[in-house]
């Protein structure tokens, strides 16, 4: 059984998974019409992933007695004024995410729920990747800096970066 501490922290996390998903979608809408077909994809695909995120947590609430709550959203930013500054707050999404995963481990180890901690690992695991991509990509893009060739290039590649292989190179 969860405490009601923790049943809330869950659910709160549970929002900020399914808006993480819903900025990815806003941010591949973007790129969608700017005629950045990589980045879209790539985009698509990890609010995909979020949402996932957001239903393991679902369904690990419901299992130990405690209900996950589906809130309302508020609306993710929908205009970018580059794709470098778009990537920029997704990286700075990504280390507010991870905080707030540490923050959700911190309830559960205080609650002395080992079942709950130990299952915010794999969450904790995942953040660790995220930032490496979100990080990878941002290098890529400042030795791109305004050259368009190396954009249509980019956008061509992006698909390729995976978070584990970002996550493998490590910080430099």
């Amino acid at each position: 059984m969860l405490t009601k501490n923790l049943e809330k922290a869950l659910n709160n996390q549970i929002k900020i998974e399914a808006e993480s998903s819903q900025i990815y979608l806003s941010m591949a809408s973007w790129a969608e019409v700017k005629g950045l077909e990589g980045i879209s994809l790539f985009m698509y695909k990890h609010s995909d992933e979020e949402r996932m995120h957001m239903l393991k947590l679902i369904k690990y609430v419901n299992e130990r007695g405690g209900q996950a709550i589906i809130s309302n959203l508020p609306a993710p930013s929908s205009d970018f004024k580059s794709f470098k500054q778009m990537f920029q707050d997704l990286y700075d999404h990504e280390i507010f995410v991870s905080q707030s995963i540490n923050d959700l481990v911190h309830v559960a180890l205080e609650e002395r729920d080992y079942a709950t901690h130990n299952f915010l690992q794999w969450y904790v695991a995942e953040q660790i990747e995220e930032e490496a991509l979100a990080r990878t990509i941002l290098d890529k893009i400042n030795l791109i800096g305004n050259d368009k060739g190396g954009l249509y290039l980019f956008d061509r590649d992006v698909l390729q970066i995976t978070a584990d292989s970002a996550a493998a190179n490590g910080p430099d």
